[in-house]
């Protein structure tokens, strides 16, 4: 996994200031109020902090917003960042503090002088975060990056409240890290084995074969696969945390490794973003090895099936009927509709073998999806308006975009067959609504459901704040507190 910056917690030691190394972090007030340590930190450098709070660029500067001050008179340290943030400062300013000071630092030592601050725990969440880069895949090693020592008036209770916050940051990264491989490295069988060292965490993890599955009937998931000489599989995590005998809540990610399109092959100019057609599952093995590393006092239950969709002789062909788990027939009228075919099979299994107490699932479903809703939020459906009350305030405390849709028998009408129970595919119109249509079907009546079609979402073609172009691991943020304020027990 890629390395996260090391975070520590110290208590405030304002006679190091002079001889630090690296770079030096400090807030200072909208209005250039300053800390003891910053206080010392201008008599240090002979005013420069406070010339630099009564320039125009200050003033025009939001809070949040970082003003570097390179090689200071008086100081060892390469800069002064005088961060722009108010004393009690909210979750998400801090976080957003934390991801500029992230830009600023690059891979530099940092000593963030935090002192009575509100919410440095965040503002380290947000440098952990925006710290990241996908460096995996290039020949010359990358240069470690420097640790971040944190000085605070209370160093051991903000390090405690840190704990599960870098806890889940370890999670969006093994996500984002998960996304952004090429599908030449992450092919099924790796992305199981990778799944499979979630045991080392203490979480069960099974993986059943294409006999296995074969055997239980998931015909609509095999045959996305087929023409693969990758073969599929099926991923089930159990994080055990809560109270036993609890009905877990059930976690379902459509994971397939590339996505050509199939015999109704996408166009060439764009089709190399297809590696991260698996996000939902990626999605949901991040929030998986969140809930293990904080210990989470929850029954959760991942599931992912895993394939890749090609073009072969023995591909699946429009025209084709397959038949899901469930035992509904489906009329093949496009190939690129694949994901609804895996996620079917897989959430069926859920129903039938887990028993869950509510189910959601994630998918890179539709580009419908995308010109709905743009990069900025997830599409959100669902047949309980308690569950997805939850999820949405979750979603909004988290500063992490998300719009509930409709659905409708309108809609459901689009894909009926003329022979078989309901074909794949609805046509343009409405295509994230009649995707979504298609999965409810597999949905049984009593059963809590919300499906997240995470397309725009889960990998961005520009900087955010939080994280870099390309994957952001967007929903383990989102989803680890909705399992902490709903399904956790005491």
């Amino acid at each position: 996994m890629t390395e996260l910056r090391e975070i520590t917690f110290v208590p405030v030691d304002l006679e190091a200031l002079a001889t630090l190394e690296g770079r030096i972090a400090v807030c200072v007030t909208a209005d250039g109020k300053m800390s003891p340590g910053a206080r010392r930190l201008n008599r240090l450098t002979k005013g420069a902090l406070a010339r630099a709070t009564e320039s125009e660029r200050w003033e025009k500067m939001k809070d949040g917003d970082v003003l570097s001050l390179a090689y200071p008179t008086g100081l060892v340290a390469e800069a002064v960042d005088l961060v722009r943030l108010e004393r009690r400062a909210d979750a998400a300013l801090a976080r957003k503090a934390g991801a500029a000071l992230a830009r600023c630092a690059g891979k530099s030592l940092l000593t963030v002088l935090a002192e009575s601050q509100r919410g440095a725990e965040e503002m380290a969440l947000g440098l952990v975060l925006r710290g990241y880069g996908f460096e995996a895949r290039k020949s010359e090693q990358p240069e470690p990056l420097g640790a971040a020592v944190f000085m605070c008036a209370k160093a051991d209770e903000v390090a405690s409240a840190a704990e599960p916050l870098l806890a889940v940051a370890e999670g969006v990264v093994f996500t984002r890290d998960l996304v952004n491989e090429p599908a030449n490295v992450l092919n099924t069988e790796e992305f199981a084995d990778r799944l499979l060292a979630l045991t080392a965490l203490g979480v069960e993890v099974e993986v059943l074969d294409e006999a296995q599955m074969q055997e239980l009937g998931m015909g609509a998931l095999l045959a996305v696969g087929q023409g693969s000489d990758n073969p599929s599989k099926l991923v089930i995590m159990r994080w055990n945390g809560g109270a036993e005998g609890t009905a877990p809540l059930a976690l379902i990610g459509k994971g397939v490794v590339f996505d050509t399109g199939g015999i109704s092959l996408k166009p060439s100019a764009g089709m190399e973003t297809m590696t991260m057609d698996m996000g939902g599952a990626g999605v949901v093995a991040g929030v998986m090895r969140a809930l293990a590393r904080r210990k989470a006092k929850a029954n959760v239950v991942g599931l992912v099936g895993i394939v890749e969709n090609m073009p072969d002789s023995k591909a699946m062909r429009p025209g084709d009927v397959v038949t899901s788990m469930k035992g509904d027939t489906i009329e093949i009228n496009n190939t690129d509709a694949e994901g609804r075919l895996v996620l079917c099979d897989v959430m069926w299994y859920a129903q039938q073998h887990i028993k869950p107490s509510a189910m959601i699932d994630l998918a890179t479903l539709t580009g419908a999806c995308i010109v709905a809703l743009g990069h900025d939020n997830a599409a959100v459906y669902s047949n309980d308006d308690a569950l997805c009350g939850q999820f949405l305030k979750a979603a909004a405390d988290e500063q992490e975009g998300a719009w509930r849709m409709p659905m409708g028998q309108p809609y459901a009408d689009l894909l009926k067959s003329p022979i078989a129970d309901l074909k794949n595919s609805g046509g343009r119109p409405a295509g994230s609504i009649t995707a979504t249509e298609f999965l409810k079907r597999f949905v049984q009546a009593d059963m809590p459901w919300i499906h997240l079609d995470i397309a725009g979402v889960a990998h961005v073609p520009r900087d955010l704040t939080l994280s870099p172009k390309g994957a952001t691991g967007w929903g383990v943020l989102t989803l680890n507190r909705l399992i902490a304020e709903q399904y956790e027990t005491e």
